[in-house]
């Protein structure tokens, strides 16, 4: 057998960095590195105005790495929404622990900066400009700088030459891009969305969806994206996590997605992971379809 001299062994090494695939290059990197944001065995229990105790979720724990894009995914009524609240520091845990950065979640910080699913949070006597410098304006950020910042933004989602317009003169899709913006411009470490666009039509959903990714691409900013739709969470996630049927919902399990760039609905690994998601979720589905109907 021919042995390799110590030039060769070290030209071999330096070559690694591009040989090394990329997804296993983001799996050793999460193994190495502490996670953004975990949930420990956390649990939400409500208690309704007949004194009755509800557990949304129990004994959910699940780890979101700093820069990647988590789709949490479940049926109607599994508490996704109750997950995102705790996160963005809106409501606490009857039990467990939320952390950040190895801190706990003790209240809403502009750190985790939220989209909701409607537009209704626009205000409406403002521009779209103003819409998206208004928080540095509370912040008291020089004024030439927000403009400067909001107008970056608003290019960013693809609404150069809108920054004057009122919200009642954009469409659906065009006010998502403002909210999306308006979060950006503070420059959060995470943004929470709580199926952000539910209320669009199919055809300006899917350019959402292409614009977001597109936007992740850009900035890199961790993303906690709540949805019930496969498609969805198939076509923006690195990793999706599936709940159980509620209540007392937990993480059934984690998928990680690798599509090395195949986002077409009709390409043979997007339809792997989906038929994966599928067949993960359609039991859940099931379960709170018959809860519903017993109820």
């Amino acid at each position: 057998m021919t042995s390799l001299c110590p030039q060769m062994w070290t030209q071999l090494s330096h070559r690694r960095s591009w040989r090394v695939n990329e997804e296993l290059d983001r799996l050793e990197w999460r193994s190495m590195s502490a996670p953004l944001v975990s949930f420990r065995d956390v649990e939400k229990t409500y208690r309704s105005l007949q004194g009755v105790d509800y557990k949304a979720v129990e004994h959910f724990s699940v780890d979101i790495e700093a820069g990647e894009f988590f789709c949490l995914l479940g049926p109607s009524g599994c508490g996704k929404t109750t997950v995102l609240k705790m996160l963005a520091g809106f409501e606490a845990p009857t039990a467990g622990q939320i952390l950040m950065d190895g801190r706990p979640v003790t209240g809403a910080s502009r750190e985790r900066a939220v989209v909701f699913q409607g537009d209704d949070s626009l205000y409406g006597w403002l521009t779209a400009v103003e819409n998206v410098e208004f928080g540095l304006r509370m912040r008291r950020v020089a004024r030439a700088e927000r403009r400067e910042r909001a107008l970056r933004y608003l290019d960013l989602v693809g609404l150069t030459g809108q920054a004057q317009k009122y919200p009642a003169e954009l469409s659906g899709g065009m006010k998502q891009r403002i909210q999306i913006a308006r979060v950006l411009a503070n420059e959060p470490k995470m943004l929470l969305m709580d199926e952000p666009f539910a209320a669009l039509d199919a055809q300006t959903r899917a350019l959402m969806q292409e614009e977001l990714a597109s936007i992740w691409q850009a900035e890199r900013t961790t993303v906690l994206f709540i949805t019930h739709d496969i498609d969805e969470a198939v076509t923006l996630g690195q990793r999706i996590g599936v709940m159980r049927a509620g209540p007392g919902s937990q993480v059934k399990g984690v998928i990680d997605v690798a599509l090395n760039g195949a986002r077409s609905r009709t390409d043979d690994v997007f339809l792997k992971y989906y038929r994966q998601v599928h067949d993960m979720i359609r039991d859940e589905v099931a379960a709170a379809v018959g809860r519903a109907r017993r109820a």
